[in-house]
């Protein structure tokens, strides 16, 4: 796997750099062009991407995403296609990892923590977030993953209660995704900027040897470089570019270029590459 001997964000750890991660769903932009998308962000030095198995009406997602789900139902793109996909493309990615977020009950319910479990890992994809997994099903989730040789991403908030935190950072064995704040997806950074979270990711710092990632209301260059300020590990970018695939279909622009320049925003600006405080 891609960057099998150094962990998500492997590579912009070691040059005290900060990671990127991107958020797409499955089927949006259809699976074929998603192949070639998949390609420029290995190709651009992206270290990960959160793909999603679309599902409908999520609390967490604003209108964006949202309607990148609903585009991608109406592609018929689910579960086993979506693992079928990451199958297809895996051999070829040099360094890309690709952390699966699925959700429970619109994916995972119909089968076993263990099947679902090998079945994601044997797919070739580097880690599962399990979105709206049912507290009584976590102990046998994480034993599954576990065995199945799956790396985990957890979440929690920067007021999320301590035995959550602590939960969230037990598991993290993937990397552990600090949401910046409670809301919808694209509704904006927190109060304090990205920077602000220092003193949370410090506290996580003890509880976990994980990558600490921080996502919501990061869209730009001058963000990834507050997220650097606050000593994450890596900055994760969604609704922004979701609405970059939108926009592309919606004037016949080809995704996959538009995605490319989204990406060069955000990365060629050195600061937003820059080491931690």
């Amino acid at each position: 796997m891609a960057e099998s001997t150094q962990g998500f964000f492997g590579e912009a750890r070691a040059r005290a750099e900060l990671g990127l991660a991107v958020f797409l769903n499955a089927g949006d932009p259809s699976l074929p062009v998603l192949k070639d998308c998949v390609a420029m962000l290995d190709e651009s030095g992206v270290s990960c991407l959160e793909l999603a198995v679309p599902f409908p009406d999520s609390p967490t997602d604003g209108p964006v995403v949202r309607r990148s789900a609903d585009r991608a139902l109406a592609e018929g793109v689910g579960f086993a296609e979506t693992l079928a996909f990451v199958a297809a493309v895996r051999p070829s990615l040099k360094r890309l990892r690709i952390a699966l977020l699925a959700d429970w009950s619109h994916s995972l319910r119909a089968a076993s923590p263990a099947d679902y479990a090998r079945a994601v890992a044997d797919s070739g994809i580097d880690a599962l977030l399990a979105h709206g997994l049912p507290p009584r099903l976590r102990p046998a989730h994480h034993e599954a993953l576990r065995e199945a040789g799956l790396p985990e991403v957890t979440s929690c908030y920067p007021a999320s209660p301590p035995a959550t935190v602590a939960e969230a950072a037990a598991h993290a064995t993937g990397y552990l995704y600090l949401v910046a704040r409670y809301g919808r997806s694209g509704s904006g950074t927190p109060s304090a900027g990205h920077a602000g979270l220092a003193p949370v990711v410090g506290s996580l710092r003890d509880l976990t040897a994980s990558p600490i990632a921080v996502g919501f209301g990061v869209s730009t260059a001058e963000d990834l470089a507050s997220v650097a300020l606050s000593g994450a590990d890596a900055a994760i970018v969604g609704s922004a570019g979701v609405a970059v695939v939108e926009r592309a279909r919606e004037t016949g622009a080809d995704p996959v270029d538009a995605y490319r320049s989204f990406i060069t925003t955000l990365t060629t600006t050195p600061e937003s590459r820059g080491g931690h405080s």
